[in-house]
């Protein structure tokens, strides 16, 4: 062999022996270990919405209610019942018992096949005595009460062959200031009011027009608007109406010279 082969042998023997003794001298070092994260399970978010999701499902709209079943006309029970939720929470017993109106305070009640006057026509058989023998002003002989004042015009037009040449006089807000209503009902003479309860009240209230010569009192029940609202279904209009029963036309219809209807 050759020496220089083996000098070469023995270095690298040295330089492993070496490496051994630097590699034991160094300190171990420990792996640091990762913390454990916290892993938070999105089941009860998920609960949430979808609890959110039922909610949103249950609440139903007029329309689909009116899809799935075709509407019921209104009944007197349907007026009674209306003024039994609304007045029993702040109201006793007797007084509650004060504002029921007896089933011979109802005329009969649109079956929903009628037009306007043919139901007046069927109500109100001796309409034209009651229309001679008016003679009052600042009063009327029949107060038509609906939504809106549009509602109100087509109401009036719609009761051309019953009304014929009796005078009407449109009781609502639009357009209308409430002192020409006060002006034309002091001078003059109407049959027929159609408007809205908000005026009519208002009108009361003044003094501009008495209901103790009112012999019938229509509600525009059944009818629906855009959004399929009857008029009850107006927080505003019912509040409106139903004080306007109560201070005035419940009592007149228990004394029996009030009759009403739900057109």
């Amino acid at each position: 062999q050759d020496p220089s082969d083996d000098e070469a042998i023995e270095k690298a023997s040295e330089n492993r022996t070496a490496a051994r003794q630097d590699s034991d001298s160094k300190p171990a070092v420990k792996k640091k270990r990762k913390q454990p994260t916290e892993c938070f399970l999105s089941q009860p978010e998920e609960k949430q919405e979808s609890a959110v999701k039922a909610k949103k499902r249950k609440k139903k709209k007029i329309s689909d209610v009116l899809q799935k079943s075709a509407p019921k006309p209104g009944v007197p029970a349907d007026l009674q019942n209306l003024l039994s939720q609304h007045f029993g929470e702040n109201r006793s017993v007797i007084e509650i018992e004060e504002l029921k109106l007896a089933d011979s305070c109802f005329l009969p009640a649109n079956d929903l096949t009628h037009s306007f006057s043919s139901y007046l026509k069927e109500i109100c058989p001796k309409w034209a005595k009651l229309r001679r023998n008016h003679k009052e002003k600042k009063s009327l002989v029949m107060l038509v009460l609906c939504s809106s004042a549009l509602r109100s015009l087509e109401l009036i037009k719609s009761m051309t062959a019953f009304k014929g040449d009796c005078r009407v006089i449109k009781l609502f807000a639009k357009h209308i200031k409430i002192k020409e209503q006060m002006n034309m009902l002091e001078k003059g003479m109407f049959h027929i009011g159609v408007g809205t309860p908000g005026r009519v009240k208002a009108l009361v209230e003044q003094d501009a027009l008495c209901l103790n010569s009112v012999k019938y009192m229509i509600l525009d029940w059944n009818w629906r608007d855009q959004k399929l609202r009857r008029m009850m279904d107006i927080p505003e209009i019912k509040k409106e109406t139903i004080d306007l029963l109560e201070k005035s036309i419940i009592k007149l219809c228990r004394d029996g010279s009030v009759k009403l209807g739900l057109f």
